[in-house]
C-alpha cells in the first residue's frame, strides 16, 4: 500500500472529510472533539489524526504555514481519498468591523500568494465551496458567534504585512493593503486562497474558518489594541460542520 512521501499516510490511514490546522501541536486537541480519535503520523510538520464523525472516518492534519506546505498535504489527502476540507486558522483584522476574538467564513481570497498560480491563471477566482461556507453559518448561528461572512487576503510574507516599511516594495505593499480595505477586505492570512484554488483544481470541497486575534486598524482608528488567541473555541464549531456535512451529504439523493 502506498505511503505518501510528505504526510506519511496510506489510504488506511484518511476518512473522506478532514479538518485543517497549521500547528502540528493543536492536532490531538481538535481530533479529540471526534468519535474514537487515534495518532496516525507525523512527518516534518504534518501531524495526522484519524477518528470518526457518525460512523464516518474524519482526519485531522496540520499543514504548517503558507501556501505551498498546505497544498503538498491536501494534494497528498486528496490522493487518498479525502474530498472534504475546512481550514481553522488565525487571522489579523483588516476592516474596522471586526474585532479580535470575532470569527471569520471565508467565503473568498484575495491572491497575493504564488501557489495559487501552480493550478490556475490569476483570473480565475478563490473561492470557497458554497456548500461548506453554508454549514459554516449554520453552526456559527447556532452557537450565537460573532461572525463574519466575507472576503480574506491570503499573502505569502508575514512580516510583509506586519513590518511594511522595512521592505523595498513597502510602497507596493502600503498601497495594496489601502486598496482592501476601501474594498472591504475582513482580514490577512496566509493559506485560503491556495486552499480554495486546489479545490477547484482538484474538484474537492474547501471552506475557512478563522479566528481574528488582533485588528491593526482598530488599534489605529479608535486605541483598541484587544487580542484572542483562543483558537480552541474552533474546535467543535469545525467538527459540528463537518458532522452537518455528513448529515446533508447521507440525504442526497444518488443519480
Amino acid at each position: 500500500m502506498e505511503r505518501m512521501y510528505h504526510i506519511a499516510m496510506t489510504k488506511e490511514d484518511a476518512g473522506e472529510y478532514a479538518i485543517l490546522t497549521g500547528d502540528p501541536g493543536r492536532v490531538e486537541s481538535i481530533a479529540k472533539q471526534l468519535d474514537g480519535a487515534r495518532h496516525v503520523a507525523s512527518n516534518r510538520e504534518y501531524t495526522t489524526w484519524l477518528g470518526t464523525v457518525d460512523g464516518v472516518r474524519v482526519n485531522v492534519t496540520s499543514v504548517g504555514i503558507g501556501g505551498p506546505s498546505m497544498a503538498i498535504g491536501v494534494e497528498e489527502l486528496v490522493k487518498l481519498g479525502v474530498r472534504t476540507f475546512i481550514r481553522i486558522g488565525t487571522c489579523g483584522g483588516i476592516d474596522l468591523s471586526v474585532k479580535a476574538g470575532d470569527l471569520i467564513a471565508a467565503n473568498a481570497a484575495v491572491r497575493q500568494e504564488g501557489t495559487g498560480l501552480e493550478y490556475l491563471p490569476l483570473a480565475f477566482p478563490a473561492v470557497a465551496d458554497f456548500g461548506v461556507t453554508a454549514a459554516l453559518k449554520a453552526v456559527l448561528d447556532k452557537h450565537k458567534q460573532n461572525y463574519h461572512i466575507g472576503t480574506v487576503q491570503s499573502k505569502d510574507s508575514f512580516y510583509g504585512e506586519m513590518e511594511p516599511d522595512r521592505m523595498p516594495v513597502r510602497e507596493q505593499l502600503t498601497q495594496q493593503w489601502e486598496i482592501y480595505k476601501r474594498s472591504g477586505v475582513l482580514a490577512s492570512e496566509m493559506e485560503c486562497a491556495a486552499l480554495f484554488l486546489l479545490g477547484a483544481a482538484l474538484k474537492v470541497r474547501c471552506g475557512g474558518l478563522l479566528l481574528c486575534v488582533w485588528n491593526e486598524e482598530r488599534r489605529k482608528a479608535y486605541g483598541d489594541a484587544s487580542e484572542c488567541h483562543q483558537t480552541q473555541k474552533m474546535y467543535r464549531l469545525a467538527a459540528e460542520t463537518i458532522a452537518t456535512l455528513i448529515k446533508n451529504d447521507k440525504t442526497v439523493p444518488t443519480a
